[in-house]
């Protein structure tokens, strides 16, 4: 809320007038570290090894119940557990949660994911929900199970996707949000929704890189009747020379690649080098805000939203 309330004093102020808005996402590093991170295969050899050793001290302290009520008396119970003990106890206890979580999340994937067709050309999954297992590589995070391990320019961390959407006129922030998946794709959609809610209106034009390229996200620019400019992912080169065709383009990616190479250096694709990256550097770098201090995708959120007001006063008071 305090994050529109300086928004609309910039719009009162004339700063905002989206006519082109760029969008972007970074990667910022979690509450958290990578070496926190588990995946399923180690999960399922960890988990029985822990689970043996932890019965076994069990065992030893039954055996030992007689000796040690005669040794502490009657007010104790001489069943009190090391701390040794109940620390990996409660590390087996948190795998087994992890491991349930990522069977989950298994089971029910997301309503986007593509499905492979049978045979005959219906679409069917490649196994019930039931039967459906994490792959061994899959991780996850104990210290902030809603973070995910992403490549970043410098490395890969343990993090979060930030998004911003900034209007060309003076760099002020009209959407944000964070998101916890590598790809930005699927963020387009979300993002245009949040700069109609909090502006009132769709920007006239919208710039991204390859990262927001999908058929879905140009027929919602269409669709919206926003002139985007979204660079075309190139198509991926098959291992065979002999099969080495691209593939073919759909009418609105074909148009879109033309849109944005008959622009040259003229291209309004080019404002998104000019618009929001510099905004995430005067946050990352003057404004020392490089990674997140509290857990958890909504408290990462608000953190977000705290830069992004505090960018915004800024713009505000210098205008």
């Amino acid at each position: 809320r305090l994050f529109q309330q300086v928004l609309e004093l910039c719009q009162r102020a004339g700063m905002v007038q989206l006519g082109h808005i760029a969008l972007d996402g970074t990667k910022i590093k979690a509450n958290a570290s990578k070496r926190k991170a588990m995946t399923y295969g180690r999960m399922k050899e960890t988990e029985p090894r822990l689970a043996t050793e932890v019965q076994s001290w069990f065992d030893q302290a039954d055996a030992l119940d007689a000796e040690d009520d005669s040794k502490h008396g009657a007010d104790r119970t001489g069943d009190e557990l090391p701390d040794c003990v109940v620390n990996k106890e409660q590390r087996r206890q948190r795998i087994q949660a992890a491991m349930a979580q990522l069977e989950a999340e298994a089971a029910a994937p997301p309503d986007d994911e593509p499905i492979p067709p049978t045979s005959g050309g219906k679409p069917t999954r490649k196994e019930s929900s039931a039967d459906a297992k994490p792959a061994d590589k899959k991780q996850l995070n104990f210290t902030d199970p809603e973070s995910k391990i992403m490549k970043a320019s410098d490395g890969f961390v343990q993090g979060y996707n930030w998004q911003a959407a900034v209007d060309s006129t003076t760099q002020v922030i009209v959407a944000h949000d964070v998101g916890s998946q590598q790809n930005d794709n699927h963020e387009l959609v979300g993002m245009l929704d949040r700069v109609r809610r909090n502006t009132g209106r769709n920007p006239r034009e919208l710039s991204a890189d390859n990262g927001y390229f999908s058929e879905e996200n140009l027929r919602t620019l269409r669709r919206r009747r926003i002139r985007g400019y979204v660079a075309v992912k190139k198509e991926r080169m098959k291992a065979k020379p002999s099969q080495r065709r691209a593939a073919p383009r759909s009418a609105l990616a074909v148009e879109m690649r033309r849109r944005i190479d008959r622009g040259g250096y003229r291209s309004r694709y080019r404002l998104r080098k000019q618009v929001v990256e510099p905004v995430f550097g005067q946050i990352k770098s003057a404004r020392r805000f490089d990674h997140f201090s509290m857990r958890g995708r909504d408290a990462a959120r608000g953190e977000w939203a705290m830069a992004c007001t505090a960018h915004n006063l800024l713009k505000l008071a210098r205008w």
